[in-house]
Formats: C-alpha cells, sequence, structure tokens
C-alpha cells in the first residue's frame, strides 16, 4: 500500500480516535505526559503495522495497540497510580460550581478507586463502562474470550464498589 495513503488514513484515525485512546490511557496509567508519550507510540505502531491491519475495527485495533503499549510501560516502569488530575467530559457551562465541584470529587474519589484494583479488572471496567465497548469489541481488545470479558467485568465491578466504599462514597452523597 502507498505510504501516502497509510499516513491519510492514520491521520483520519488520529483525529477520530486520539482523545478516547488518549483518555483510555490515561485512566489505565493516571499520568497526563506519559499517556501523551503512549498515545503517539500508539499511532506510530499503527502506522508501521498498518499493512497487518484487516479493516474490521479501527477503534478497536487502536484501543488494542494501546493496551499492549501501556502493559509495557507499566511493566517496565511499575508505577503507583496515583491520579494528580482528572479528566473532565462535562461542559462546565452546565454546571453550577457546587455541582462541578462535587462532580470534580466524585472523579477523583472513581480514579483513585480504579487505581487500587488490580489491573484486569481497570482494563474491563475503562473499556465497558467508560469507553462503551461491546463485550464483543472488549473481548478483541484485551484478548479475551467473552466470558472472560463478563466474568471479569462482574468481579471488576464488585472490587470497585469495595474500594469506593473504602473511600468513603455513599450513594446517598450525589
Amino acid at each position: 500500500m502507498d505510504k501516502d495513503l497509510i499516513k491519510q488514513n492514520i491521520n483520519v484515525l488520529y483525529q477520530k480516535y486520539s482523545n478516547d485512546v488518549y483518555q483510555y490511557i490515561f485512566f489505565m496509567i493516571g499520568e497526563h505526559d506519559q499517556a501523551k508519550d503512549i498515545l503517539q507510540d500508539t499511532f506510530l505502531r499503527a502506522y508501521n503495522k498498518y499493512e497487518s491491519f484487516n479493516g474490521d475495527n479501527a477503534k478497536s485495533w487502536l484501543f488494542k495497540i494501546a493496551r499492549n503499549l501501556t502493559i509495557d510501560y507499566i511493566r517496565k516502569r511499575k508505577p503507583i497510580f496515583y491520579i494528580i488530575d482528572s479528566i473532565t467530559s462535562i461542559n462546565a457551562t452546565d454546571r453550577t460550581p457546587e455541582q462541578m465541584l462535587v462532580l470534580n470529587e466524585t472523579e477523583h474519589q472513581l480514579y483513585k478507586a480504579l487505581s487500587k484494583i488490580k489491573r484486569s479488572y481497570r482494563d474491563v471496567i475503562v473499556l465497558r463502562k467508560m469507553k462503551e465497548f461491546s463485550i464483543s469489541e472488549s473481548s478483541h481488545i484485551l484478548g479475551w474470550t467473552e466470558s472472560k470479558v463478563k466474568v471479569t467485568l462482574f468481579r471488576g465491578m464488585k472490587a470497585l464498589k469495595k474500594e469506593l466504599e473504602k473511600e468513603g462514597y455513599s450513594h446517598d452523597k450525589f
């Protein structure tokens, strides 16, 4: 395939999915600068491996690349996951300052709790619940069976709930 055409296709994918891929990476490691680096590496790898892409689901393909690079980073660095900043996907003009404060505190609690559960739980929760991938897409990205995705999600949600309760989160607060 022509290098210019590949470059064009990767640019289209970048425009369409880079924000989602970045957020996924950030949810996994909690470091903005490193997430940006892994995002860049994701699209570089996608460019280099584009010939092997079968064209089925570009978003799943990119998330799988991002996941593998993120796991490689975690294995090398074994960082402690602390969420320094939170990503806000809420339009500030739609909320009062008090509502934004409560939402930011809730986000912080969620990210902190996510950082304390097993990586496999965090992987599947971020893909299924935050990024809204289907079971099939999540299975492809993670390289798991669909039943493993379902079971791990169930267990992960229980672990996340337990961790949130340890952090003092209660449904009544919000």
